[in-house]
């Protein structure tokens, strides 16, 4: 199995026939340069999308329409895009499990926002969420954007996830130190892979206090367009 940083909080994730693209952000984002863009999506089998903000969803349906692939996520947008959008969906709630060719994708809260951007400013845009990907004996835990909840202490005792990417930039999210104290509380991560950060100035910039906060952990800095295998 192996992830790929596609800048910000934008991943690949590879593992055996599915290539899935979580919040991927092209358009516009500061750490994934043009020439990468084909690259980054090559073989996408799937999107997978957390919440509507522009810089996890600017590019979701161009790239469902470009690429012929589902875009997996919450039932409401999802149901939305299936009726006007002309793009496959697959749409599902918080609780709920699917299976995508053995790939098991647990959904789950997350504590943030989701708007579209439209004309008229704003607009509600379904509900933010996390998720939990059982693949390969491991399972990881993708926060999405969200702040601590007392909802990762039922996470951890359940799902048991031994890999964390986890947003940890600061601002919109959780920063280092929540990140680290998440960790030490109730999980048990033998790897976290932070993310939703070093894009924009208002970001950490560094993982460094999450390696000190976490010895006992491997914590691994994402380079862009630099395969993980966990």
């Amino acid at each position: 199995m192996k992830l790929i940083w596609l800048g910000h909080a934008s991943f690949r994730l590879e593992t055996g026939d599915l290539t899935i693209l979580i919040d991927p952000w092209l358009t516009g984002n500061p750490m994934l340069q043009e020439d990468q863009h084909d690259a980054a999506v090559q073989g996408a089998t799937h999107i997978l999308l957390t919440h509507a903000h522009f810089d996890h969803v600017i590019d979701v349906l161009s790239l469902a329409r470009k690429l012929d692939v589902p875009v997996i996520g919450q039932f409401d947008v999802m149901n939305l895009w299936s009726e006007t959008e002309n793009i496959e969906t697959i749409g599902f709630n918080k609780g709920g499990t699917i299976d995508v060719d053995g790939v098991k994708i647990s959904m789950v809260n997350a504590e943030h926002s989701s708007t579209f951007q439209t004309d008229d400013g704003l607009r509600p845009g379904g509900s933010e969420v996390g998720y939990m990907i059982a693949a390969e004996g491991h399972v990881i835990y993708h926060s999405g954007d969200t702040d601590i909840m007392a909802d990762m202490e039922w996470f951890a005792d359940y799902y048991k996830p031994d890999i964390g990417i986890l947003c940890a930039g600061g601002h919109f999210t959780m920063d280092m130190k929540k990140v680290a104290y998440v960790a030490k509380r109730w999980f048990d991560f033998k790897t976290i892979i932070p993310s939703h950060y070093r894009s924009f100035p208002i970001l950490a910039q560094s993982a460094e206090e999450l390696v000190e906060a976490l010895p006992d952990v491997k914590v691994v800095e994402p380079q862009v367009m630099q395969a993980i295998t966990l």
